[in-house]
């Protein structure tokens, strides 16, 4: 089994995690070299990380990949709940992704502009909810799901993408999970 994605992406590091405690290879690359592309071109035609291969089936995006492994470990499948929190999870990163691309290619994300005016929009209205459900346990329970979460909170905060200090749950869960040893291994600030 062989993990392709990047240090610094959520959708990567929560599958990194999620395997801690099984044995993979982890191929770190680089999106946008010219040999990472090369490398996403020749195995991924959606270009994007993380990738997984499992002898000669290729699996794209981390939800399909966590789908195929819970197929080939037996382990049992979220419920509709988890599935609904890891859609808020993943419309999170998306909108903190495509922020952050626009601030990279020198766009104001801050502008008056509908396409940001709606990512803000959008990230505000998922960050109260995940800080509510926090808030009522419902990521008690270190799943797929709450690695998902920690994945996305870290990286807003490593990022600087989001002031998160209003979500004290949120703040909560992440400090509760910082010093786990999968954690701190996958940091993608070392």
């Amino acid at each position: 089994m062989k993990l392709y994605g990047s240090n610094t992406s959520p959708y990567v590091r929560r599958l990194r995690i999620w395997l801690s405690d099984r044995e993979f290879t982890y191929v770190n690359i680089d999106i946008f070299s010219s040999e990472g592309r090369s490398l996403l071109k020749k195995k991924n035609p959606t270009l994007k990380i993380p990738m997984f291969e499992d002898g000669d089936q290729v699996v794209f995006d981390s939800n399909v990949i966590y789908r195929y492994l819970e197929e080939k470990f037996s382990i049992p499948h979220l419920t509709w709940d988890q599935e609904n929190q890891l859609t808020m999870i993943n419309a999170a990163s998306d909108s903190l992704i495509q922020l952050l691309l626009c601030d990279r290619s020198n766009l104001d994300t801050h502008a008056d502009i509908m396409f940001f005016k709606l990512q803000r929009e959008r990230l505000q209205e998922l960050f109260e909810e995940l800080d509510k459900q926090v808030a009522n346990g419902l990521f008690n329970n270190w799943n797929y799901a709450s690695i998902s979460l920690y994945c996305l909170i870290d990286w807003a905060e490593f990022r600087k993408l989001y002031d998160l200090k209003a979500f004290s749950h949120i703040n909560s869960f992440h400090q509760q999970h910082a010093a786990r040893p999968e954690i701190t291994a996958t940091d993608p600030r070392v």
